[in-house]
């Protein structure tokens, strides 16, 4: 089968990225023909198929091209021009798109449709539904409103609280409404049943919608014994919304040492003596640490749809203490692999992180038990169900 992989970043920028470049290695390795459609970028790695890649745009104040940044939401010339001819030259069967918004757009959907090509969409957040993608008002108030009504992004000027941001946002989703998505779409596919319910409650047909969990390369987790060492740690991006703040608000008040790894745009994270910053790691490292750590926490205040930092630690053998919130739930038995404490509450975490210390786990079990759930060759065959389907 020829398929088509479309991502608007093509390094290991964030889930949506690894989840990508992951399922072209999968695709390959069985026997599949690849290609690959995202927007230039210094960071991107090498591809054969990079001279068919948009060039980069920029959201910030001074972007190098401001005409073709202000048209790449709604959908540009290049890019048509672009896609267009990968269409022409690779001839796929199936073009599975990922977060594509804003440097790509859903342009490259109605092209591969009106083609009579089947296409699937792996949704990784909300953008379908909130013009802001992570259902936040403001960066700050969980909110819905725009499920039903995008008005209200231009109305709470929720991108970056200003006004012309959110001016754009609201036109892109006008633009790219739910009947012309939906009616371009094969099938999406929800990582989580929290994703595909809040898909149905957006509008979107539920018979469009198939539920499939992320997966990992079981290589990556590997390992022969399960000792752990006296510290609890936090592998992901220092954002506010990842809930950094209360995690670190919650360790300055307990005698446990946490180990955070990971970076971005916070720079006021105060020192402490429990709390050690490792910076952003690459996965060896990663693995190092988050395998010997008693546990993981997962402190979201955004609803978060599958992470992958959960399935990699349980898969690793280590139980996760995550937040009330998003996908997170689904992904852990209470006292078996983890406990669940209430999102953005410094002392419930404090009280959790004490039981988590008090509580006994089975680390082998937890490794199989996750290996096998989140396996490549288990999400390779319910994907080619949901390909073929």
């Amino acid at each position: 089968m020829k398929i088509l992989l479309a991502n608007k970043f093509y390094y290991n920028r964030g889930g949506d990225c690894i989840y990508t470049i992951n399922v072209e290695s999968l695709l390959k390795n069985k026997g599949h023909e690849v290609a690959v459609f995202s927007m230039q970028h210094p960071d991107n790695f090498d591809s054969p198929y990079s001279k068919y890649f948009p060039s980069e745009t920029k959201f910030s104040p001074s972007p190098p091209n401001l005409l073709e940044t202000i048209l790449r939401p709604f959908g540009s010339k290049e890019v048509r021009t672009k896609f267009s001819r990968l269409l022409d030259d690779f001839q796929p069967e199936i073009v599975h798109l990922n977060n594509i918004h804003s440097q790509l757009s859903p342009l490259i959907a109605e092209i591969a449709y009106n083609r009579g090509i089947k296409v699937m969409w792996t949704i990784h957040d909300l953008k379908l539904l909130c013009p802001r993608y992570d259902g936040l008002r403001n960066g700050k108030v969980l909110c819905e409103l725009c499920f039903t009504d995008k008005k209200q992004a231009l109305k709470n000027k929720c991108m970056k609280n200003s006004y012309l941001a959110s001016f754009i946002a609201y036109k892109e989703a006008k633009k790219w409404s739910k009947e012309k998505l939906e009616k371009y779409t094969t099938t999406f596919i929800a990582p989580s049943q929290f994703m595909a319910n809040k898909m149905i409650s957006g509008g979107f047909n539920p018979d469009k919608i198939s539920v499939l969990n992320n997966f990992i390369d079981l290589d990556k987790t590997k390992k022969t014994a399960y000792e752990k060492e006296d510290y609890y740690c936090y592998v992901g991006r220092l954002s506010p919304e990842k809930g950094i703040y209360t995690l670190v608000k919650a360790a300055q008040q307990l005698p446990n040492k946490l180990v955070i790894v990971g970076s971005g745009e916070l720079q006021d994270l105060p020192l402490h003596e429990n709390i050690a910053y490792a910076g952003r790691q690459q996965w060896p490292k990663v693995k190092e640490i988050l395998e010997k750590a008693r546990f993981s926490v997962i402190p979201s205040e955004w609803n978060e749809n599958n992470p992958l930092s959960v399935i990699e630690s349980l898969c690793l053998g280590t139980p996760v203490l995550g937040a009330d919130i998003g996908g997170i739930p689904e992904l852990i038995e209470k006292n078996t692999n983890g406990k669940l404490f209430e999102s953005g509450n410094i002392a419930a975490l404090k009280d959790k992180i004490k039981d988590m210390y008090q509580q006994s786990f089975d680390y082998s079990a937890i490794a199989k038990q996750a290996q096998s759930a989140y396996s490549s060759e288990k999400y390779y065959m319910d994907l080619m169900k949901i390909y073929n389907k």
